[in-house]
Parts: C-alpha cells; sequence; structure tokens
C-alpha cells in the first residue's frame, strides 16, 4: 500500500466524506486527507491564473518585440499549437488518474519510479523558479501605477540595477503573502484566485477593447520585420518564441488539484484545455491590438517599454491606472497558482515518502486541510532564489528562461513515456468514471498527437536552453550565465540523483495498486 499522508482527524470536512470521488482516489492508495472544495470554475481558474496572460505578456512583449519585431507575433500561434497538442495528452491522463502532483504520478506510472521520481524533481524546481520569476513582475506595474513602490533607487527598469533591486523586494513581500494564503486553506485560494481570474479576465477585455479602438495601423503590421534584431531574420525570430513558451506553460494545474477538485476526472481535461485555449485566444488579440495601437514601432519605446507603453499612450492615467491594476492582480494569482501547484506536488511526492523530510512535508493541517510545510517550502526558497540575484539586471531574463527549460523537460518526461506506452497499447479500454461517463480520450489519434507532442517538446527544450548572449548576458557576464539554462539543468539532475539515492533505499519502492496502472 502507498504511504498516506497524516491521519484524518475525526469530524473532519474530509473524515466523513463518502463521496464517489473518494472512493474513487482510495482505490490509487490513498487516502481522502484534501479537503475537496472546487468546482469547474475554480478549476479552471487555476489553470487559468498559472498561464496568467495579463502578467506574462506584460512581462515579456518587450523582450520579444527586441528581436523578431512585429512579425515575431506569429510565434503566438505556433507555440499555442505545439503546447496544445501537449494539453490533449494531459487531459487524457487527467482523467484517468485523478491524483495531486500530477506530473510526477502520470510519469511514475507511465515509465517507472525513477523516470517518475526525476519529472516531479524537476517539477519542482521549475516550480520554484517560476513562481519566483512571476513574482518579479510586479515592478512591471506597481512603480508605473504610483511611485511609491520604487522604494529602491529611480530606475524603475527591470534591466536597471535599481530596477532589479526593486523587483526582488516586491516579489519577496508577493512570495510571503501568497505563502500565507496557502497555508490558510483552499477554500480561501480558490476565492481569491478566482476573484482574481475574473478581474484578470475583465482586464484581458478592457485591453483589448483598448487597443482596437484606437489603431493607428491596420493587422498588416504582422508581417513587418524591419525592428527585429540584426543577425538571420529566423534566428531572430526563434528566439522571440520564448515569450510564448514562456505565457504557455501551467495549464496542468488543474491536474495538481485533483483531489482537490469535485469530479475531478470529468472537470479536469475540460479545464486543462480550456485555460490554454481561452488563454491563447486572448493573448493573440492583446498582441495583435499592441501592435496596432502602439504610437510608435520604430523609436525603441515599444521594446524598452511593451504594453505599458501602449496602454500610458492610449488612456488617460486614472483609466490606465486602473488597467495596470489589472495586472498587479494578475499577477498576485499567478504567483498563488503557481505556488499552489507546486505544494500539491511536493505533497504528492513526500506522501510516498520519495523526498527528505517526508513526514513533515505530507503533513495535512487538520483545520486548513492543506499541506502547510511545502507551500512555506516554496515561499522561502522562492524568495531565497530572489535574494541570490539581488541587483542583477539580468535577473528576469535568465530566471525565465531556466524555469521555461525546467517545465519542458518535465513535460517530456510524461509526454515521451506515454508515446511509448500507446505505442504498447496503452490505452487498451474505453474508460468510463464511477457513473459510467466516458472519459476524455485521444482514441485512434492518441499516437500521431503524443509524437508530435514529443517532436515539439524536444525542439522547444533545445530552442530556449540555447546560450544566446543576447538573452541570458545583454550586458556582458561570465561564460557560466551564458550557458545558464543547460548548467541549471545538468546541477539539477546531479542534485536530484544524490536526493534519489539517499531517498530510495531507505523507503524501498512505492507499491502499485490495480488504480495505479490502468
Amino acid at each position: 500500500m502507498v504511504a498516506s499522508a497524516e491521519a484524518l482527524t475525526p469530524g473532519s470536512p474530509t473524515g466523513s466524506d463518502t463521496s464517489a470521488d473518494s472512493t474513487d482516489l482510495a482505490r490509487f492508495g490513498y487516502q481522502p486527507v484534501l479537503h475537496r472544495k472546487l468546482g469547474r470554475y475554480a478549476s479552471f481558474a487555476a489553470g487559468f491564473s498559472f498561464v496568467s496572460i495579463l502578467t506574462t505578456i506584460f512581462q515579456f512583449f518587450g523582450f520579444g518585440y527586441s528581436f523578431g519585431g512585429a512579425a515575431f507575433f506569429w510565434t503566438w500561434p505556433i507555440v499555442f499549437a505545439g503546447q496544445f497538442l501537449v494539453a490533449l495528452n494531459f487531459a487524457e491522463l487527467a482523467a484517468r488518474y485523478p491524483i495531486s502532483g500530477c506530473i510526477y504520478q502520470w510519469s511514475r506510472r507511465l515509465a517507472g519510479e525513477v523516470v517518475g521520481w526525476f519529472a516531479g524533481w524537476m517539477m519542482i524546481i521549475a516550480q520554484i523558479v517560476t513562481a519566483a520569476a512571476a513574482a518579479i513582475a510586479l515592478q512591471v506595474v506597481l512603480p508605473t501605477i504610483w511611485s511609491g513602490f520604487q522604494l529602491i533607487g529611480t530606475d524603475t527598469a527591470l534591466t536597471s540595477r535599481d530596477g532589479a533591486s526593486n523587483a526582488v523586494l516586491l516579489g519577496s513581500a508577493l512570495l510571503a503573502l501568497t505563502t500565507l494564503i496557502n497555508v490558510i486553506g483552499i477554500d480561501w485560494m480558490a476565492r481569491i484566485n478566482s476573484l482574481g481570474v475574473t478581474i484578470e479576465i475583465i482586464g484581458v477585455l478592457a485591453v483589448i477593447a483598448v487597443f482596437f479602438t484606437h489603431t493607428d495601423r491596420g493587422p498588416g503590421v504582422v508581417t513587418h520585420t524591419d525592428q527585429a534584431a540584426a543577425g538571420p531574420y529566423w534566428a531572430a525570430f526563434l528566439a522571440s518564441g520564448l515569450m510564448a513558451a514562456y505565457v504557455m506553460v501551467g495549464f496542468d494545474s488543474a491536474g495538481e488539484l485533483s483531489e482537490e477538485t469535485k469530479n475531478p476526472r470529468q472537470v479536469a481535461p475540460h479545464t486543462i484545455l480550456s485555460a490554454l485555449a481561452v488563454s491563447a485566444l486572448g493573448g493573440g488579440l492583446i498582441l495583435l491590438g499592441a501592435l496596432m495601437a502602439a504610437p510608435s514601432l520604430s523609436d525603441g519605446s515599444l521594446a524598452s517599454g511593451g504594453l505599458a507603453y501602449v496602454i500610458e499612450a492610449k488612456l488617460d492615467t486614472t483609466p490606465g491606472k486602473v488597467v495596470l491594476a489589472c495586472v498587479a492582480c494578475a499577477i498576485t494569482v499567478c504567483t498563488l497558482a503557481i505556488q499552489t501547484a507546486g505544494s500539491r506536488l511536493l505533497f504528492s511526492m513526500a506522501r510516498d515518502e520519495r523526498l527528505p523530510f517526508s513526514k513533515q512535508l505530507a503533513t495535512v493541517h487538520p483545520r486548513f486541510g492543506t499541506p502547510v510545510w511545502p507551500a512555506v517550502a516554496i515561499g522561502v526558497l522562492g524568495i531565497g532564489l530572489l535574494l541570490l540575484n539581488l541587483g542583477n539586471a539580468a535577473v528576469f531574463a535568465t530566471l525565465a528562461s531556466v524555469c521555461i527549460v525546467m517545465l519542458y523537460i518535465a513535460y517530456l518526461l510524461v509526454t515521451v513515456p506515454l508515446l511509448v506506452r500507446r505505442v504498447k497499447g496503452w490505452p487498451a479500454d474505453v474508460a468510463g468514471d464511477a457513473a459510467g461517463t466516458k472519459l476524455f480520450a485521444l482514441g485512434r489519434y492518441g499516437i500521431a498527437i503524443n509524437a508530435l507532442a514529443v517532436v515539439w517538446g524536444v525542439a522547444m527544450a533545445v530552442n530556449l536552453a540555447w546560450p544566446r548572449s543576447a538573452v541570458y548576458t545583454p550586458n556582458g557576464g561570465g561564460w557560466w550565465m551564458l550557458w545558464a539554462a543547460p548548467l541549471f539543468v545538468l546541477v539539477t539532475l546531479a542534485v536530484g540523483a544524490v536526493v534519489h539515492r539517499l531517498v530510495t533505499p531507505a523507503r524501498g519502492p512505492v507499491a502499485e495498486t490495480v488504480a495505479q496502472i490502468a
């Protein structure tokens, strides 16, 4: 039997829960210790807020434009198509394995304990880095709303020493806040996250409306390459794809929260796909609208100021600040969603006794129904990562690039084993849930979609990790900064190998149940 989490407290909300969802979870060998309170919208909000187009496009628009010019827009539909292939595979797995810590759980069941452990390990590190990278995005908007938010120096640009230092301060404060919210309960997290996502969707619609009613040029702008970086355009275009690649990840969050979602076999697959699709549509319209509405494409303001420059140019002070406040809300719930997903992954691995301090990390607070120590661990490690980069003007691009590469590799540790299993005949049945409702499945298209998802994942991982000086050392730096992504991956694997060796012999393999290897 799989090692379970802390025993239920008599009379707790989940202690008397005999629902079909809890019975279903028990088939995998786990006690239902988390509070199952998330409905369809809350599940969608978890994925949408992790993707968070307002957060990530505001962060990266200037970066993408500075490399590819206006034609970098085409990286958006290309990345969406590739990531949707991955999401289709994840949706099928979410229907079959509705368990917290989904990347680890899926990979372990498809490829065995070692591969699954490293998938979880890579994802944990990626989520810590991603949470830190998302949190520093507050620097992009808060000083613009009010100069008092610039607590260090006067230069607000993330690429300056003052801006980078202030970003670390604001980001650390945000991580402290999201840690507190994650500790006090999934219901509070869901309320805040759902409210934040609603505000973000309103903000997205407002931004799109402003841009498309204040255009200075037509949609043909997306064919312009004259503002691209020097050198062959294909190279600039590939580098500009970092923006879209950074935005369209985290849609698997609905799977991470499966044990807190009502009817997860039906809900999680659809919210995984809808979170990515809605984000892609909204983000694409924002990109097109910004390019059409920007006062100038050639004076350098669009590359340096990004979307904030366009909004400030098209709106009066007060409406513009309201839109930026929506962006600040989006950044907050994005960081919250990333930390929540990461804490559930830590909890899931610790419950199987796969991590150091597993007993503490697998403990669920009897009142709040949350794994407290995983949330605290991610918050503290994220803040520590920011403090290590205090004053580093390249912190933004470096952290973002590294976390994307890690996420893509973690995804590959699911899609590659899944493809191998499909070739061998998985799934052999037409599965249904407890009520007999057919589960989401790719059917005869599974192998083709899965194979394309693997090719896509490999190509993007190589592209994103490629040591480009314009990305990793824009203001100069050592060779280790230039090779930050591949070096970070190697170090993560090396440290992971040591941790895995220390943990596994003492605790033995995780026993399987019939449901786990379906």
